[in-house]
């Protein structure tokens, strides 16, 4: 089965029409793995160890428990909406803004999910780089070192990009990768857990915070991981049966990678010397080398999810280019800015960007969450004013916040003001 586009010339926008049934081949288990594997991260256990010492241990363990369950709900009722339309990402903004406004979030979708991809290649060259530093002494931090390994990791890329999404979720993610992350996880939390004890789980636990972060703010950094999957879902859940397992699957298998790999990042904090890196504090744990590189490998997939996420989105702008075209001209791209770019300091650029689709999303949710049916994409409708002005809005909040009123974070804030106006404000259901 072929679940990219036709051939360059076929007619028709995939990206802007439902989902043919034949193509709904995902049940509970595939949600689960899927977004249990893009869950996982070393990204994400990296963003964990930044809770501490801002915050003390008990109030970072429930923040990450409580953030992940509503940063992951809010993924999963988009990968329902998702799947009950058989609409992508794309679509959704469509039916929500009208099909001329749509385009300006579409295209900045396609731009952020470049500069992530990118962002994810420089990380597994980086954690290469010091695997190899670190246990073979071989130091390829020069400019042939930096080139070889991110066109091997941009080769890998392309390579997965110009086959089949459902082949691979379905085929390796689920029945091969997965067991391997979890054995991964399972056995780094083992050894950390065992340096904790060593050093004693008392002290940690009752370890208060230096006061640098607020609880809210804690609980904004943990949300701001399953918030950033909310552009992408749907491209993914569209293929389920139905939408109660798109919902269950997707909300339980992110929540539990998110509580992990923060959870460890905590951990590793903890027991690591001061001035360690986390890849290096990883790679000194006994059997580190084996369990970071099978991290760094799941990595590929969150790669994988960007481009082909991206590649969705660009074929709803040019649908005369099929979604695999697109994807290799992606992971091409990207491999190409990953040479060249100065990705460690484009960070907060990119951060920066995706605050503007927690505002999108809360329209979305506060529009189509219960049960509207959407607008076709082929409906006269160009610009709904009302719901682009409720966009525009919260971007302003999201921004405000953050400058003016930090210790009250502003993922939360925005989401609730833009969902509660979106759904005072929806039109009336034909």
């Amino acid at each position: 089965m072929n679940d990219n586009a036709p051939s360059i010339s076929a007619p028709g926008n995939l990206a802007l029409t439902p989902i043919a049934s034949t193509d709904r081949v995902f049940h509970w288990p595939e949600h689960a793995s899927l977004w249990f594997s893009l869950g996982v991260g070393l990204l994400v256990i990296q963003v964990g160890a930044y809770l501490v010492p801002a915050v003390g241990t008990r109030d970072a363990m429930l923040a990450i428990l409580l953030g992940s369950l509503a940063g992951s709900g809010l993924l999963a009722w988009t990968a329902k909406i998702g799947c009950d339309s058989g609409l992508s990402s794309a679509g959704l903004m469509h039916a929500t803004y009208g099909s001329l406004f749509a385009r300006l979030p579409v295209l900045l979708n396609v731009v952020q999910l470049i500069g992530w991809t990118t962002f994810e290649l420089v990380i597994m060259r980086d954690g290469t780089l010091a695997i190899s530093q670190h246990t073979l002494g071989l130091n390829l931090h020069g400019k042939v070192g930096w080139a070889v390994t991110t066109l091997l990791w941009g080769g890998l890329l392309t390579i997965l990009m110009a086959g089949s999404m459902l082949t691979l979720v379905r085929r390796f993610v689920a029945s091969y990768g997965l067991p391997l992350v979890i054995a991964s996880l399972v056995w780094l939390t083992w050894q950390f857990a065992g340096k904790l004890h060593t050093n004693g789980f008392a002290a940690f636990w009752a370890r208060s915070g230096d006061g640098s972060m607020g609880m809210l703010s804690a609980l904004d950094l943990v949300i701001a991981m399953p918030v950033s999957w909310l552009p992408l879902v749907a491209d993914y859940a569209r293929h389920g049966h139905g939408g109660k397992s798109a919902l269950g699957g997707t909300w339980l298998g992110y929540t539990i990678a998110n509580v992990w790999c923060y959870a460890l990042g905590v951990l590793v904090a903890s027991v690591a010397h001061p001035g360690d890196d986390m890849v290096g504090a990883l790679l000194l744990a006994q059997g580190g080398l084996i369990a970071l590189s099978l991290i760094l490998i799941d990595e590929i997939d969150n790669a994988y999810g960007d481009v082909y996420s991206g590649s969705v989105s660009a074929h709803s702008l040019k649908p005369s280019w099929s979604i695999r075209h697109w994807s290799v001209l992606l992971a091409l791209l990207c491999t190409a800015l990953a040479l060249v770019l100065p990705m460690h300091s484009l960070e907060p650029f990119l951060l920066t960007l995706s605050s503007v689709f927690v505002p999108l999303y809360g329209v979305i949710l506060g529009r189509l969450g219960f049960g509207k049916r959407p607008v076709p994409a082929s409906s006269s409708r160009r610009i709904d004013v009302t719901a682009a002005a409720l966009w525009l809005a919260g971007i302003a909040t999201y921004q405000a916040t953050a400058a003016w009123a930090p210790q009250w974070g502003s993922a939360l804030p925005t989401l609730a003001l833009t969902f509660a106006l979106a759904w005072l404000t929806r039109p009336k259901q034909a």
